[in-house]
């Protein structure tokens, strides 16, 4: 048995393959292969791409193309709104901060246009029977069945109105800041949506704050749940923190100017100044 062996190696080494000519082949990408002229019944001419036209000069159109019409991927609707409880699910809201305009606009993910008359955030009931979370969030407008849907898992909700002014340095604040533009004051909402804004059912945030307890309380009642006690709550500082009628972020008031370059923020000293940005 182990006299055959090195026979067999012997038999291999004979029957390998030789470095030859025609068992080279040469580098990857070394040389480009010379397109074969087509070939027609008139043997040259057109060489079968006729006269003119998209298949003589290669310019068919791109893969999807409908002859001008809208394509059909481009005539399904589109949805540009994000839900928020979404943006919570995925980790772009800190659920342990509170949850304004301004905190939505720096996800990346929810754009909003003043010049287009956008106001803010619609905060609709969809998917409320699978919201979850306890939150603390600002928006312009909300529905009841919203608000039962966050009151319900321990939240608030307040429905607030800013100004075109405001607006563009609510969600772009790095461009306001960079401009060294003052903070604005947030002016009053205009007379067709004060009353909104002062009706403790929609939370809004010029209501009276001894009557929103009730109007927690009544809705509670209404769709049958217990009303929140945000003093009892784990973290009863995240209820605490609220804004000023005139102020647009927290923790800065309006009239300071933030300045990104220094790190610094600059408050005024002019009585007239200071009286005009708290009035």
């Amino acid at each position: 048995m182990a006299s055959k062996i090195p026979e067999k190696a012997l038999h291999l080494i004979i029957n390998a393959p030789r470095v030859t000519l025609n068992s080279i082949k040469p580098l990857p990408d070394s040389y480009t292969l010379k397109v074969r002229q087509r070939r027609s019944r008139a043997k040259g001419g057109q060489s079968g791409r006729g006269n003119k036209g998209q298949g003589q000069r290669m310019t068919l159109p791109r893969l999807g193309f409908e002859g001008n019409n809208t394509p059909f991927y481009m005539q399904m609707p589109i949805e540009p709104y994000y839900q928020n409880h979404q943006m919570i699910d995925l980790g772009r809201l800190n659920t342990e901060e509170p949850i304004d305009l301004n905190t939505i606009c720096n996800t990346g993910i929810y754009k909003i246009k003043p010049n287009d008359n956008e106001y803010g955030i619609n905060l609709t009931d969809e998917g409320a029977d699978l919201f979850t979370s306890r939150v603390n969030v600002e928006v312009q407008w909300a529905e009841e069945s919203t608000i039962a849907a966050i009151e319900r898992n321990g939240g608030m909700i307040t429905t607030r109105f800013y100004n075109p002014e405001c607006l563009k340095a609510v969600i772009d604040t790095q461009d306001h800041f960079r401009k060294g533009l003052p903070i604005p004051r947030c002016p009053l909402p205009p007379q067709d949506a004060l009353e909104y804004y002062m009706n403790p059912e929609n939370r809004g945030y010029l209501a009276d704050p001894s009557k929103l307890q009730e109007a927690r309380y009544a809705l509670a009642q209404k769709y049958g749940y217990e009303a929140p006690d945000y003093s009892m709550d784990r973290n009863p500082a995240l209820f605490k923190k609220m804004k000023d009628p005139r102020q647009i972020f927290f923790g800065l008031s309006p009239g300071w100017v933030v300045c990104l370059k220094d790190k610094a923020i600059i408050k005024p000293k002019d009585e007239d100044y200071i009286q005009y940005y708290q009035s």
